[in-house]
């Protein structure tokens, strides 16, 4: 299984990992943690040397609650970084993480070459036009309402089946734009208490039946500290066992802030399964 990234083919038949470049000031874990060119131009090198295959850059915050911003001030976070990391990484696979065609497009003509939507073309539709013009890979997330109202909308007869339902429209539209490459995200923490985040993990291998890429975004969310009763800073631990029981039920690309420890995951789960 492949994905086409500028021309250049990813074999993501075995795990990848996606690094996560956050450039908010109040993300949940590294807020303004990555505020100048020198700190995210070695956090970047730091995660393509322990082993990222991708690196996604956001400039919109998605946690729980946040501000929503104007399409200038992400575009203005965003466009000069992407630039930066194409200019001194060139065969880092850049993926922007955005629900906003005009930011999509720009970005990709500046050197990025996916798009991680959490809204899958909700927000704007828009969006599948410009992954079809550049032939990007296009990763949508399942969610219902958006970052600051979502967690008032997680009522769900059954949610397993809302997804599976809700993916097979979405891929359908996807198609309908002549979109080739798509992955889809369950949505980890978006709309979905803790209890139904594991009974979603848990489950996990019934997404396998939609026949596309399945990326998870677990790291250091809620559903571990919040069961911990630790805070984002702790919840590595967390992190690596929930990985490791996405993996062994058919993650493909796992989105981290700690690519080192997600590299080790599919290492051992590599070899688990080989036995």
């Amino acid at each position: 299984m492949n994905i086409n990234c500028k021309g250049k083919l990813i074999d993501i038949s075995s795990p990848k990992v996606m690094g996560v470049l956050n450039l908010t000031p109040d993300s949940f874990y590294d807020g303004n943690k990555f505020n100048n060119e020198k700190k995210i131009l070695n956090q970047a090198e730091k995660m393509l040397n322990d082993g990222a295959t991708f690196i996604d850059i956001g400039a919109y915050s998605s946690r729980p609650g946040a501000t929503h911003i104007s399409e200038d001030e992400e575009k203005s976070r965003i466009i000069g970084i992407v630039e930066l990391l194409a200019t001194e990484f060139p065969e880092a696979n850049l993926s922007i993480d955005t629900f906003r065609s005009t930011i999509a497009d720009e970005c990709l003509n500046a050197g990025a070459s996916i798009i991680n939507d959490i809204t899958a073309s909700e927000y704007d539709s828009n969006i599948l036009k410009i992954a079809y013009k550049h032939n990007a890979p296009y990763v949508m997330m399942h969610m219902k309402g958006m970052p600051n109202n979502m967690m008032k909308q997680n009522k769900y007869k059954n949610l397993l089946i809302d997804i599976l339902y809700y993916f097979s429209k979405k891929i359908e539209a996807v198609r309908t734009a002549k979109v080739n490459d798509i992955i889809i995200d369950p949505g980890f923490g978006f709309s979905k208490n803790i209890d139904q985040n594991y009974g979603l993990l848990k489950n996990l291998d019934l997404l396998k039946s939609l026949e596309l890429p399945i990326l998870v975004g677990l790291s250091r969310k809620s559903m571990i500290y919040k069961l911990l009763k630790t805070t984002p800073e702790l919840a590595l631990n967390g992190t690596t066992s929930l990985n490791t029981i996405a993996l062994l039920n058919g993650a493909t690309i796992l989105r981290v802030h700690d690519v080192k420890e997600a590299m080790e995951c599919i290492k051992i789960t590599n070899q688990f399964n080989k036995q």
